[in-house]
């Protein structure tokens, strides 16, 4: 009788099918636009001569065994945040070890910037990847030209609007669709490298090495468009909390390395053999009669990358919202088995907006190609600086090791990046401003936030000592339980003040709530609870939630039953403070920072419906707070 197959292993299969469909969408349509880019594009096209041909396929090859295989596969996606990464868990583990020293505070915000140019890809990525499919329509027949926009536009809202079914249905749709993207790319690779077999060689790397000597300016400005087959892997990093590590590196070995591959060398040899195909060499590898169903399944595909960096900005934007970098936002879980599977409709919508306005203002494909990979680039560059700080403070690696390990990764990002900041004025400017309008929100909130909490607690006043005197005065009694949320449970809550001025009264039990957000990506229920009786009344409750946790109250409240805390939410009040908040100049924040701070505050969402609070069980009181 045959052992029984361990559940972890039953799921490895459909985990990596779906991994597919979510992961890999991104860097798997990358032969759409790449080579028509290097060969035909705006930006310093490269003459199309066989020499010229071997060089590119050499670089693109090297580049992805370089960049995707080996550093993000092999070696950063070991730099995990207990299963969540993204340049959002890098942060988390550098501030969980490097404490709050100055050159870690530096490389915190460096990590912040980075997040916000991953939002910039976020925003290019479906624009220029839907564009590039439905192009394809023109190669059909001119006819089609008019409608390459509004169809674009459409498919685009379809995909948006698919996004509240949540990543696990979304995968499960497409990693299908996706499997089945790879078979063809291989497919039509081998069909045209039989034509021309001389491209195999392009797998040694001397002929990228002869490229760069002989045309040292065109092979550099040619790594602009080149970064565009690797311009996935920062995505893959983002969404490996969505399946897990083994599922992301098994599909990269597996089907798509080797599909692209060979896809890649099969355009190559298409431009030996029919140089004319330059303007659109993916779609010429096929007949006319097989243009249809081609130009349907890449659309299919393309709406699949664009999902890639949906699923990524859901991630780093829920782990920034727990790190207290970005406002409250509705967050839905949609797994009960896949914590990491979440959907925010607010930025569902918001980079909806953003990416039709990209489309439109753009036009094409090859207008979007200037303004994308600058900012993937420079959000590799800083992955690396922070996988640089986990190396050594987390793996305990020597200078010497991590310098050896991580000075190649960063001299090919470096030149990468050098190649893309050409493309600045051609359209590379919008990632960067869009990146920087982005850092500029998340530290006026962060600082605000801090700010905020340093007015509230410099009149606070010590919990225990107010506690021992309010209960030795005879103040009336309501039935059941009030619940008061603070940051800091050892100070009395500005609400439970706020209270007692009002209602002359306390409820029979008095609940002082702390909720923590720790450096993890999620705290076991075991750990979550801490309580402790700090009077005949008073309780102080303890809540500790990871950053990818959903901090439901209520629910976690229900723990509390089995000790002397009973919260009977048809019984409890909820106690919140909203703060009217009053600018003032000469402040420890620029005032131009006060006035969007006090912005962003208003447009926040409320704690009761972040926490997940009943509504009708919720009191707000009001105080007024000068900057």
């Amino acid at each position: 009788m045959s052992e029984p197959v361990p559940a972890a292993s039953k799921r490895l299969a459909p985990l990596t099918l779906a991994a597919l469909g979510v992961v890999y969408g991104d860097i798997g349509t990358s032969p759409l636009y790449t080579m028509k880019e290097v060969f035909a594009g705006a930006h310093h096209p490269v003459p199309v001569t066989p020499d010229n041909v071997l060089g590119i396929l050499s670089l693109i090859f090297w580049a992805l065994i370089l960049v995707v295989s080996i550093k993000y596969v092999a070696f950063i996606l070991r730099a995990d945040n207990r299963g969540e990464g993204g340049i959002m868990a890098l942060m988390a583990l550098v501030q969980r070890r490097g404490g709050k020293s100055t050159s870690n505070r530096r490389m915190l915000l460096l990590g912040l910037f980075g997040a916000a140019l991953f939002y910039g890809d976020g925003v290019i990525t479906p624009a220029i990847s839907v564009l590039s499919a439905v192009e394809g329509l023109e190669v059909m027949t001119p006819i089609f030209k008019p409608w390459i926009l509004p169809i674009t536009l459409g498919v685009l809202f379809a995909l948006f609007v698919l996004q509240r079914q949540g990543t696990g249905r979304v995968g499960s749709l497409f990693g299908p669709i996706t499997a089945l993207w790879f078979l063809v790319l291989a497919g039509l690779g081998i069909t045209n490298i039989v034509a021309a077999p001389q491209v195999l060689w392009a797998l040694l790397p001397n002929h990228a090495l002869t490229f760069f000597l002989t045309q040292p300016m065109l092979a550099f400005l040619s790594l602009g468009a080149v970064f565009l087959a690797v311009t996935g892997a920062e995505t893959l990093y983002a969404d490996m909390g969505h399946f897990g590590r083994k599922p992301v590196q098994l599909a990269w070995l597996a089907l798509v390395l080797p599909a692209l591959t060979l896809n890649y060398f099969g355009q190559g040899a298409l431009l030996l053999t029919r140089p004319d195909a330059l303007a659109h060499p993916f779609f010429h590898m096929v007949p006319d009669w097989l243009l249809p169903p081609l130009v349907v399944l890449a659309t299919a595909a393309t709406v699949i990358a664009s999902q890639a960096v949906i699923s990524g900005a859901f991630s780093i934007t829920h782990q920034a919202i727990q790190l207290g970098y970005v406002p409250r936002l509705f967050v839905q879980h949609t797994s009960s088995q896949e914590r990491g599977q979440i959907y925010l409709p607010g930025i569902n919508w918001a980079l909806f907006i953003a990416v039709a306005a990209l489309v439109l203002s753009f036009g094409s494909s090859g207008a979007l190609a200037a303004a994308y990979g600058i900012a993937v680039t420079g959000t590799m560059i800083i992955t690396t600086l922070l996988v640089y700080q986990v190396a050594r403070q987390r793996w305990h690696w020597s200078r010497t090791t991590t310098l050896l390990a991580l000075s190649a990764f960063m001299l090919i990002d470096i030149a990468f990046f050098a190649a893309n900041i050409t493309k600045i004025p051609d359209g590379g400017w919008f990632p960067l401003a869009f990146a920087l309008l982005l850092f500029t929100l998340m530290t006026t909130w962060k600082r605000g936030r801090d700010l905020l909490r340093a007015r509230r607690d410099s009149d606070t006043l010590p919990l225990r000592e107010f506690v021992a005197g309010i209960e030795s005065d005879t103040l009336p009694s309501i039935a059941g339980t009030a619940v008061y949320m603070t940051p800091h449970a050892e100070q009395v809550p500005h609400t439970l003040l706020h209270s007692l001025k009002h209602f002359k009264c306390l409820h029979e039990q008095v609940v002082i709530l702390q909720v923590d957000f720790v450096d993890l990506p999620f705290v076991a229920m075991t750990e979550r609870v801490r309580i402790e009786r700090i009077g005949q009344r008073f309780y102080q409750v303890h809540l500790r939630f990871g950053f990818m946790d959903r901090p439901d109250l209520t629910g976690t409240l229900h723990l509390c039953a089995s000790t002397e805390v009973h919260c009977d939410l048809m019984d409890t009040t909820f106690l919140l403070g909203r703060e009217t908040l009053i600018t003032r100049r000469n402040s420890e924040m620029p005032y131009w920072r006060e006035k969007l701070f006090v912005a962003l505050t208003r447009n926040a969402g409320s704690p009761a419906s972040y926490f997940g609070l009943p509504p009708n069980r919720v009191v707000e009181l009001g105080t007024q707070v000068v900057l």
